[in-house]
């Protein structure tokens, strides 16, 4: 399961919403607690992807490194990652599963016609073969 503030959840809408009709992307940061990842914060990256962007997002390894010190610097951990579909579902794609890493939380807002929507939260199985769609919640302040 993860827990996410509602103002990191609207931070990430908000994202996708300013720069639709392309993907954006960003890093979420927080702990893992009782396997429940807690969410504090989320990152924006710059989407790295140089075609149909529309369609797709990169991170820079540069980008990755940045955030893994950003995070330790602040005493938290890299959870995970986030990014919109564009007029699509907030379901992972093919290409999101073979770029993704296992372990690591993935949270997906859909946005149609630029405004943000369902929002949901994948994990990749350690073989890499498929995502887990794990439940989503609303974290409360003090939690």
């Amino acid at each position: 399961m993860i827990a996410v503030p509602p103002e990191v959840l609207e931070a990430i809408g908000g994202h996708g919403r300013e720069t639709y009709p392309e993907e954006c992307c960003g890093a979420i940061l927080g702990e893992t607690r009782k396997d429940v990842a807690l969410v504090t914060r989320a990152e924006r990256i710059l989407n790295a992807s140089r075609e149909m962007r529309e369609r797709r997002f990169q991170i820079e390894p540069r980008d990755y490194l940045r955030l893994e010190r950003r995070a330790e610097e602040l005493g938290l951990s890299l959870l995970g990652f986030y990014h919109s579909h564009p007029d699509h579902p907030a379901a992972p794609s093919a290409y999101d599963r073979e770029h993704a890493l296992p372990f690591l939380h993935y949270l997906i807002v859909a946005v149609d016609a630029g405004r943000s929507g369902e929002m949901t939260s994948w994990v990749l199985s350690e073989d890499c073969g498929a995502f887990e769609r794990e439940e989503l919640r609303v974290r409360s302040p003090g939690e």
